[in-house]
């Protein structure tokens, strides 16, 4: 499509029509960079995102004749870039060879961008890192050790939760009917009724209700059915006497399960069978070869009681001076510094949630 030469090239296509040479330089260019293998960054993913957003794209970097880079991005108006999948993607970011000289502003132009959005973009991005607005906590469960070593660690660091826990997945089996876990379960009548629970949780609590934008629920039942060593779609399933109480859909790579979207029947919130899945999730995942877990950025009880780390993650925007770039801060850097003021006040965002939650009934009753 559009070519611009500096010390390296850079091609820029849409993401189906990068070849299977070209993807398999990303994977081995994402094996050599060392960062943990999350299945956001990998091509399928790209390519996925690529089928319901027409605004995606890929620059392509060559120095000389070798494959040094790949920057998936989504394209809008005002050459307003963002990251690929933004609103749901939970790591961001170019997957570049070592060394490579290529700076921000010079890789903006030859993509035609004045502005490129980020909200979890990962460390090492030492091209884009510096000009973040915000750095976070992604929680992350270490299971590299095996189910047992996590429970065992999980009994130390939190023993009510595990305590409680345990003890209400008995109470589940006892009242409800038998337990059963699927750690990836095919059936996509369940994954609707997934989507289906988690489209009333955003409801109930006040949020944007992401499923109801069609290209995030197209993107889902896609990568549902996507099966590769680096990216595949997961649903992980806890039934009570045959009937799904509790389930989440993530990704996976080799070594890395990202969950993604969690939700449970609230017909059973007493048992509180999320807390049940995620358990059985990490012992499922350890058996399986998968060394961690990443519980995505954002605060929760249930991270707080699981994690044994976390991930740095970015929020911000790399810009290129002129018009698009004073657009782009104007239409979102106060927001962005209103919603933060809110964040690092706990009482504050606490009242937040609580009207959002009030917002939430209002529009149930």
């Amino acid at each position: 499509m559009s070519e611009e030469r500096t010390a390296a090239r850079v091609r820029v296509v849409l993401p189906e029509e990068l070849d299977e040479t070209e993807a398999e330089a990303w994977r081995e260019l994402r094996v050599k960079s060392g960062a943990p293998a999350n299945p956001f960054m990998e091509p399928e993913f790209t390519r996925a995102v690529g089928r319901v957003r027409p605004a995606a794209r890929v620059a392509v970097i060559r120095e000389g004749e070798e494959l040094a880079g790949f920057f998936p991005y989504e394209k809008g108006p005002w050459g307003h870039g963002r990251a690929i999948g933004l609103g749901v993607s939970d790591a961001q970011g170019a997957v570049f060879r070592a060394g490579l000289r290529l700076p921000a502003r010079e890789l903006l132009r030859a993509c035609s961008l004045s502005a490129w959005e980020f909200d979890n973009l990962e460390a090492g991005q030492e091209l884009f890192v510096p000009s973040a607005a915000g750095e976070f906590e992604s929680p992350v469960i270490d299971v590299g050790q095996g189910a047992e070593m996590f429970e065992r660690g999980l009994r130390e660091r939190s023993p009510k939760f595990f305590r409680t826990t345990a003890a209400k997945e008995r109470r589940l089996g006892r009242q409800a009917g038998e337990v059963r876990f699927v750690f990836d379960e095919r059936d996509p009548a369940v994954l609707r009724t997934l989507m289906e629970w988690k489209s009333a949780q955003y409801r109930r609590t006040g949020r944007r209700d992401r499923f109801a934008q069609e290209w995030i629920s197209e993107l889902v039942r896609a990568l549902a059915g996507t099966r590769t060593p680096g990216c595949s779609g997961v649903l992980s399933v806890l039934y009570a006497a045959g009937r799904p109480v509790a389930a989440h859909f993530g990704l996976r790579s080799r070594t890395v399960l990202s969950c993604w979207f969690p939700a449970y029947d609230p017909e059973f919130a007493r048992y509180s069978p999320g807390l049940i899945l995620h358990l059985r999730m990490a012992g499922a995942a350890a058996a399986d070869g998968i060394g961690m877990l990443d519980l995505g950025r954002g605060a929760a009880e249930y991270k707080d009681a699981l994690k044994t780390g976390g991930l740095r993650v970015y929020e911000g925007s790399s810009v290129r001076p002129g018009p698009g770039a004073a657009l782009h801060w104007l239409s979102r850097e106060p927001f962005r510094r209103a919603h933060g003021f809110v964040r690092d006040r706990p009482r504050l965002a606490g009242y937040a949630q609580r009207t959002l939650s009030r917002a939430g009934r209002l529009r149930r009753d």
